[in-house]
C-alpha cells in the first residue's frame, strides 16, 4: 500500500472517530480496509490526497466481503459456501454503514 498522505490521514482520523476500525480481508491485505458492526468496505487513494471505495461495501460473511444474491425470492449475503440471510436489519446496517462512509470520505475532498 502506498504512503498515505497528511490529508488522506486526517480522514482516517475522522473514520476512527466514527467508530471505523482497519481489518485485514484476504485476498486484500496490502489494501486499506475498515470494518464497523458487520460491515467492511476496500478503501483507495486518489490523486487529489483523499479516499475512496474500491468497491461497493458490503456484508462480512465467514470475516470475508459477500456478494448480495436473490434466489427463490429472498436475498442472501454469501461468500464460497458461507451465507446468510440480508435480512432488513442487515440491509440497513450496510445501508447506514455506506451513507456515514461516503459522508465521511467526502469531508476529505478538496472543495
Amino acid at each position: 500500500m502506498p504512503e498515505l498522505s497528511r490529508q488522506q490521514m486526517q480522514i482516517l482520523e475522522r473514520l476512527f472517530a466514527a467508530g471505523f476500525r482497519p481489518i485485514a480481508i484476504p485476498p486484500y491485505e496490502n489494501a486499506l480496509c475498515v470494518r464497523r458492526g458487520e460491515c467492511a468496505a476496500v478503501l483507495a487513494p486518489v490523486e487529489n490526497g483523499g479516499l475512496r471505495l474500491q468497491a461497493p461495501p458490503s456484508y462480512l460473511v465467514a470475516g470475508n466481503l459477500s456478494v448480495r444474491i436473490q434466489r427463490e425470492g429472498r436475498e442472501f449475503f454469501v461468500w464460497k459456501k458461507s451465507e446468510m440471510e440480508a435480512t432488513v436489519a442487515r440491509r440497513a446496517e450496510l445501508e447506514r454503514f455506506r451513507a456515514e462512509l461516503n459522508e465521511l470520505l467526502e469531508q476529505g475532498l478538496p472543495q
